[in-house]
């Protein structure tokens, strides 16, 4: 599986972003999607999950009720809306397949590229 994240950039506090990964080279249905997140200093850390369907999601705590996990199967895409962004978000965010259980512990096997995001306080 490859997959590739885009929609990062600079975006003021109190804004909204939405990340895309799409992916390519496997059956994109069959696995949990997952992003995660690396600020500068920090180790990366899970944010969000999301089943086959769609219709399960796992989120950080930091992230409930301000972020949005969810996936187009015929785009073998998979997004991350962010809303309310504060500073403490900024971060390079990767989309990573599959995360078993949809766990914040479960180690993918496969990672974008990663895409970065910059709150502006």
């Amino acid at each position: 599986v490859q997959l590739q994240a885009s929609g990062g950039g600079l975006v003021q506090a109190g804004g909204a972003l939405r990340l895309s990964c799409i992916a390519s080279g496997r059956t994109f249905s069959s696995p949990a999607m997952t992003w995660f997140r690396q600020a500068p200093g920090k180790e990366r850390e899970f944010v969000a999950a999301t089943n086959r369907s769609g219709g399960n999601t796992n989120y950080a705590d930091s992230v409930k009720g301000r972020f949005t996990i969810s996936r187009d199967n015929a785009k073998s895409a998979v997004y991350l809306q962010m809303n309310s962004l504060d500073s403490e978000d900024t971060a390079v965010y990767y989309c990573a397949a599959p995360c078993q259980y949809l766990s914040s512990r479960c180690i993918p096997d496969y990672w974008g590229q990663g895409t970065q995001v910059t709150v502006s306080s």
